[in-house]
């Protein structure tokens, strides 16, 4: 089943420039596998090689921080959008 994941700017060059892509899975962890089996370049962007979520990226589903849900393993429908937020820092 697809999911649409949108995708932050910081990272659309290695998504071919899209600002949405679709993927399958019924994970979110299986979804970003299959978004990396398409654009091999999200390679190490979004999970780290130890297979857990990357510190600077904040991952939605719908409008729920999947660190407070089930992490990867949060399930997904079709209906479901999954959103990837750079984290940002700094400031004075």
């Amino acid at each position: 089943m697809p999911v649409e994941i949108r995708v932050p700017t910081v990272l659309r060059p290695s998504a071919e420039g899209k600002s949405s892509i679709k993927a399958d899975g019924a994970t979110i962890g299986e979804v970003f596998q299959d978004a990396v089996r398409q654009y091999p370049a999200l390679a190490g962007q979004l999970v780290t090689a130890e297979g857990k979520l990357h510190k600077f990226v904040n991952v939605y589903k719908n409008d729920e921080d999947v660190r407070f849900l089930d992490h990867l393993d949060t399930e997904v429908s079709e209906k479901d959008v999954i959103s990837v937020l750079p984290a940002v820092a700094g400031g004075a």
